[in-house]
């Protein structure tokens, strides 16, 4: 409940929109009156998670959080806000500062790393800082996407540029079983990208810096000679591995010298339906190119994106993998079982091996053997894990 006053305020224009997220009740009713005086909208959150689900709705300008939270704390809610957005501004606030939690905070790029109790002139003075580079920056991004140029200003390229070196020289590959279950054997493992670097700890922000220092070219490269490691250890394996688009038009993939390619043959290329593929003219050619040199070509995420067909014609799959949109509670939606069944009716006849991704549980896995697919990936069975991960039945 808000004080009358601050509901008799004139409506005015919203300086921006801030998060406040604590366990201490009394705390956030603090910070919400002081920002919504300060000419601020604000919500807030009791925990880590249900923050994070409010970031991933988009439209904010600033998080301020507490660091020692049940659950999921405060550092653990900037690592997830960093996979969601590099650039939103996180504000963290602890009662119990301390050398290694600031120098964490600093790591994930924490914007601010305020000592309890925070003076109000200060929390109103960083949060307007805050949302003021924010919007500076969201005015970048629209003028990137405008121009269709690289417009990141030197300091925020060098520290980008720095961490994604970090994540590439701390990669490693996880596997995960691809198995069938009418043979109860595992058929291969799908190599997924994972790193120690803390600034960037999934494969989606590592992707997307690369996208936006235009090293996509690096990440492939080093994808693709940490899966050669492997394979030269490991000769009765057959490995699945992501391509991103961009990484077919380095001409080092198709190298016949190069460390993969002495492998091809145990190597299936999975090349995501969400990228966009349309984008490259002599794409035909190029993929003819990767079957020449033994490579399998599968399409990744049927189901997550939106050129199915398109995909299907232009890449001529040897395996198709559905996406786990399209798994999940397939045991009590027809309209999901339809479309795989469908799917998999389709692949059957045009000899494509179909892979189902992301089965969770036993009622998923039943339904989808019931439906005609018995090739299945998912947690059901294995979690991705350092090489190679055994299979639970």
């Amino acid at each position: 409940m808000h004080d009358p006053e601050d509901l008799m305020r004139p409506l005015e224009e919203p300086k921006g929109y801030v998060l406040v997220v604590d366990d201490d009740p009394e705390l956030v009713r603090a910070h919400e009156r002081l920002l919504l005086r300060a000419g601020y909208v604000v919500e807030t959150a009791a925990d880590g998670v249900q923050a994070v689900e409010r970031i991933k709705a988009g439209n904010l300008d600033a998080v301020i959080s507490d660091i020692a939270m049940p659950g999921m704390d405060g550092l653990a809610l900037l690592k997830a806000a960093r996979e969601i957005d590099l650039d939103l501004p996180i504000l963290l606030v602890t009662a119990e500062p301390s050398v290694s939690t600031a120098a964490e905070a600093v790591h994930h790029g924490a914007f601010r790393y305020l000592i309890k109790p925070v003076a109000s002139d200060m929390l109103v003075r960083e949060t307007q800082r805050a949302v003021r580079l924010y919007g500076w920056t969201k005015l970048r991004r629209a003028a990137h996407l405008h121009l269709g140029g690289d417009v990141l200003p030197g300091g925020d390229r060098a520290g980008l540029h720095s961490s994604l070196g970090r994540a590439l020289a701390g990669m490693w590959m996880a596997y995960q079983p691809i198995v069938s279950v009418a043979e109860r054997k595992v058929l291969a493992y799908e190599a997924l990208m994972r790193t120690s670097e803390p600034s960037l700890p999934f494969p989606g922000a590592i992707l997307r810096a690369a996208e936006r220092l235009d090293r996509c070219e690096d990440v492939g490269r080093r994808v693709r000679e940490l899966v050669s490691e492997t394979l030269a250890v490991s000769p009765d394996v057959d490995v699945f591995m992501n391509l991103h688009v961009r990484d077919l038009l380095d001409e080092t993939l198709y190298a016949s010298g190069a460390p993969l390619t002495k492998h091809a043959r145990r190597v299936v290329l999975e090349i995501t339906e969400r990228g966009a593929v349309d984008e490259i003219a002599d794409l035909k050619e190029r993929i003819a190119r990767l079957r020449e040199l033994g490579f399998r070509i599968a399409i990744d995420d049927l189901g997550a994106g939106f050129a199915g067909l398109t995909s299907f014609a232009q890449l001529e799959p040897d395996i198709v993998k559905i996406d786990m949109s399209l798994t999940r509670d397939v045991q009590r939606l027809p309209v999901k079982q339809k479309l795989v069944a469908s799917i998999a009716s389709v692949c059957r006849d045009l000899g494509i091996m179909m892979v189902v991704e992301g089965v969770e549980t036993a009622e998923e896995r039943n339904t989808i053997v019931e439906l005609g697919c018995s090739i299945h990936q998912g947690y059901l069975y294995a979690r991705p894990g350092k090489p190679f991960p055994g299979v639970e039945w």
